[in-house]
């Protein structure tokens, strides 16, 4: 958002001078989807746009950070991609006020989108009653992941709480199986501590918290028992996996396929690599929604935007771009791939598998599911409380109060 903040200035002019292609439903997209399942995901949209008539053309940038950053730099050299992805949040909402998006109301209003997306999601893809953003899918942030042969050689079950958790954990240990596989990354640890959270505190603690904004929820008996629970995960790294720094969330999705770890605490989008490797749920690993039984569920997601270029052809394929990533058979085809759900509610649930089932019976009950932190908070206040995470969970001279207080100081500065 920084980088953004920054670049910003020259965008609304240099936007509108890109020329038009020579294809009137040509359009390239810009995207960070390039794992195994990842890429098998997205050609579901290029194969049923290219079906529909129009010519996908691909620009797939590893790493999310780094798509968002080449969008942007795109937008402001005035060479826009047709179509680029961020995350289901607030952060293109200094894009749509610097005027470089097109809004996608005839879409919206022929596809009746009010009704039709989840409200904590509709809220977001819009400003001031317009829509800027087409949400493609419903991903659940806090999953656990685990190999069923490497639990069963350790003669444990799938855990049931945190106490169950680490007991299973030792005992992986003592049969010489790394019993987390987390990739040491700063996204990759916030959501880790997130998902403590929810599995502690639950939707109260985590909506006072993000949502309201109580400090007081801080203080809470609770919430030291969640920094107490991440510094017992952290120290089960530590001990067992020493190559966690650095490593990718799909690299950590791999060691549990391949039987190298037993468990891994990652959203959804996970099961595209299980699928991509040809792994069965409930024959080769299993799933359990928010971590552990009867938790919260966090939502998150993917959305696309349609930059303005000056071409009224570019528009055109933007349009049917827009169509094509939400009919609810191609939305379907890409979930079913992607390893999450449906943003729309009207499709044919029998044809998901076992654990995109539970994923939708949780996103359609508002009592046990909640928006990803990014939802509710500016990016820049996400990105300090993740540093203090981060910051925690590889140094040595922090405590478990120091990570409060600077949570805390956090909340108070930053909007």
């Amino acid at each position: 958002m920084k980088l953004i903040k920054t670049l910003l200035a020259g965008v609304a002019v240099a936007a509108v001078a890109m020329p038009a292609l020579a294809d009137t439903k040509k359009a390239e997209v810009l995207h960070w989807w390039t794992s195994a399942g990842e890429a098998a995901a997205i050609k579901q949209f290029a194969e049923a746009y290219n079906a529909a008539g129009g010519e996908w053309i691909d620009s797939g940038v590893g790493g999310t950070d780094m798509a968002k950053s080449m969008l942007t730099n795109r937008l402001m050299g005035g060479n826009p991609p047709q179509v680029g992805q961020f995350n289901t949040s607030r952060e293109f909402e200094e894009l749509i006020d610097a005027g470089v998006l097109n809004n996608i109301d005839v879409e919206a209003e022929a596809g009746n989108w009010g009704e039709l997306f989840p409200p904590i999601i509709d809220n977001l893809v819009k400003r001031n009653g317009h829509y800027y953003a087409l949400p493609v899918n419903i991903h659940g942030s806090n999953w656990l992941w685990y190999n069923i042969d490497l639990l069963e050689q350790a003669g444990v079950e799938p855990p049931s709480d945190w106490d169950s958790f680490f007991a299973a954990a030792e005992k992986l240990q003592e049969a010489g199986i790394v019993p987390l596989a987390l990739g040491g990354q700063a996204w990759q640890e916030r959501l880790t501590f997130n998902a403590v959270l929810l599995t502690i505190g639950g939707q109260d603690l985590y909506l006072r918290l993000f949502q309201d904004r109580d400090l007081s929820a801080l203080e809470s008996d609770e919430m030291k028992q969640v920094v107490s629970t991440y510094t017992r995960l952290r120290d089960l790294v530590r001990a067992t996996d020493s190559g966690s720094p650095g490593r990718s969330w799909n690299d950590a999705t791999n060691m549990v396929i391949s039987g190298k770890a037993a468990m891994q605490i990652m959203g959804d989008w996970a099961k595209g690599e299980f699928i991509a490797a040809e792994k069965e749920i409930g024959k080769d690993y299993g799933c359990v929604p928010a971590v552990l039984p009867g938790s919260t569920y966090m939502i998150s997601g993917d959305v696309f935007v349609f930059p303005k270029t000056g071409s009224d052809a570019d528009r055109e394929a933007q349009s049917l771009m827009a169509t094509t990533m939400l009919d609810p058979k191609v939305q379907v085809a890409f979930n079913n791939v992607k390893g999450s759900v449906p943003v729309r509610p009207d499709v044919d649930a029998s044809q998901m598998d076992a654990c995109g089932q539970q994923a939708i019976k949780l996103t359609s009950d508002a009592k046990v599911h909640v928006g990803s932190t990014s939802m509710y908070i500016s990016p820049d206040l996400a990105g300090a409380l993740q540093d203090i995470y981060t910051e925690y969970w590889n140094s040595e001279g922090m405590s478990e109060e120091d990570v409060l207080s600077l949570m805390n100081s956090a909340f108070k500065s930053i909007d």
